[in-house]
């Protein structure tokens, strides 16, 4: 029987994440893919400046970063034709190292993805493998699984479900979704499409908005609708199936293509494919049973109205997979990975909160209502000051941070030092950064002096705004704590709570 440190069933993007996190930080990884082939049609279609920097981290974004287009951003346009919510980034800066949104192509990334772990001796892809099922055991579980009908056996330490919405791993567990009270059916249209896409005239589109860098959400109670730019020539429709709709008739090649048609004119195009979904907002109520775990889909399905459906499992995954490298690598409790879901729950049901929120009023079928709508939304915006669907995310609040130091359980910033990206130039792992090279504290993370980088002082700022002098960075980029006069108390803090002392820089 095959022993690894980790298993992970199914290699969609998520896993195939998982797989590359787990093998650059030491460990040894078996996938589990049912399917032969990559998928070969479009799914998923966004990513945040935070994947952008795990696929740094993951030593996977020089293959990604070609196929991937930066767009600016979101907007929502209300039934009158005028701008009601803009969650643009033109001109905005960029704190994070990368542009706020991404549009791709899902094959081409899962296949960089693989590509990304293909040469590692550390990682094990059997495609045509079906689970079966599994089996707990004090400090193992084993994984029953057939390829070519002969069933087999593997065990390793943990098992990560990255299996999808009808997750077989989830139904395993036993464990129940916990529904959120959102469920609309939407008709989506990918195409490949050889010129700009028409808009109807629209009135309050901010200056240097390109509506063809945008995720348009057009909210007309006629039907509602969403136009997405993609990579290369990719475009994706998203059409709301109103009462009476059926699923079969809205999918018939006439009427996509009439309703495609409509935006396009005499653009030449291609249909890639059209189907309906049900948009659900749903959350698992366990996301670990004993030592196997849910990430992804399997453990969450969001509406994708902030497209940020596969950013919450790539947080997951990135979220599991220092926890495991530590216990296995740096003598931690094996307790640390029951922070796991209470740091990630809340950023799920954030932002699916959000997006039912605004699902609700992007579904809005009543005319009356939607003028109504559109009224209470443009009085309720700032002048002058946009949020992005990224800013959704709260600070981690329980778990692995110092709770109560300032920018505890934040994301933390990456400027560029010398050209270069932050992360490239300090590397991976935990991170101290200090004002000045008096500052005392050391232990297990690699320390950096803000004050040496040359990053237009961005690292000094952040210290300041938060008004401290060193910070403690997790390796999955959040703040751990901070600190003022000294660092050691932010690396005993941190000892205490993985229930051990790295001995070097991770």
């Amino acid at each position: 029987m095959m022993q690894t440190d980790v298993i992970i069933i199914g290699c969609g993007p998520v896993g195939a994440l998982a797989a590359n996190l787990l093998a650059r930080a030491g460990l040894s990884v078996l996938v589990l893919e049912r399917e032969t082939a990559l998928h070969p049609l479009p799914r998923a279609v966004h990513l945040d400046h935070e994947m952008l920097r795990l696929f740094q981290s993951a030593g996977v974004i020089d293959r990604v970063l070609p196929d991937m287009r930066e767009t600016d951003g979101h907007l929502h346009v209300g039934a009158d034709g005028g701008v009601i919510r803009y969650m643009g980034t033109v001109g905005a800066p960029r704190p994070f190292g990368w542009a706020n949104d991404y549009f791709f192509y899902q094959p081409e990334l899962e296949a960089h993805l693989r590509a990304g772990f293909a040469e590692s001796d550390r990682v094990q892809l059997l495609l045509g493998a079906q689970f079966l099922g599994l089996e707990q055991a004090t400090e193992s579980v084993t994984i029953r699984y057939a390829v070519d009908g002969m069933e087999t056996h593997a065990a390793a330490p943990w098992v990560i479900g990255c299996d999808g919405a009808r997750s077989a791993v989830r139904k395993a567990l036993d464990v129940r979704l916990d529904d959120l009270d959102f469920e609309e059916p939407w008709l989506v249209v990918d195409a490949e499409v050889d010129g700009p896409v028409t808009f109807p005239p629209l009135t309050g589109v901010p200056e240097g908005a390109d509506l063809q860098r945008l995720s348009v959400m057009m909210c007309d109670p006629k039907r509602p609708a969403t136009v997405v730019p993609g990579r290369g020539n990719h475009r994706r429709w998203e059409f709301m199936l109103l009462p009476g709709e059926e699923d079969q008739a809205m999918m018939a090649p006439e009427t996509v293509s009439a309703m495609v048609g409509a935006w396009l004119g005499t653009v030449p195009h291609r249909i890639v494919r059209a189907a309906t979904y049900r948009f659900h907002g749903l959350v698992a109520e366990q996301w670990q049973v004993g030592r196997v775990f849910l990430a992804g889909d399997a453990a969450h399905q969001t509406p994708p109205f902030f497209g940020q459906g596969m950013c919450h499992g790539l947080r997951d995954v990135a979220n599991l997979a220092w926890k495991m490298a530590a216990i296995v690598h740096d003598r931690a409790s094996p307790a640390l990975l029951d922070t796991y879901q209470p740091e990630r729950d809340p950023h799920v049901r954030a932002v699916i909160g959000a997006a039912v929120s605004a699902g609700r009023y992007i579904c809005e079928l009543d005319p009356d209502a939607a003028a109504a709508r559109d009224a209470q939304l443009r009085a309720a915006a700032t002048p002058g000051r946009t949020k992005t669907a990224a800013d959704l995310i709260p600070a981690i609040a329980t778990g692995i941070v110092l709770a109560g130091s300032p920018g505890a359980g934040e994301r933390f910033l990456q400027p560029r030092t010398g050209g270069r990206l932050l992360d490239a130039v300090t590397g991976q792992g935990w991170r101290l950064f200090v004002r000045h090279a008096g500052i005392a504290g050391s232990g297990g993370a690699t320390r950096v002096d803000a004050g040496s980088l040359d990053d237009g002082g961005a690292l000094l700022a952040w210290l300041d705004r938060h008004e401290i002098d060193a910070v403690l960075v997790r390796p999955d980029h959040y703040v751990f704590g901070t600190a003022s006069g000294e660092a050691q108390s932010l690396i005993d803090a941190r000892d205490a709570m993985l229930g051990t002392r790295l001995e070097a820089a991770a």
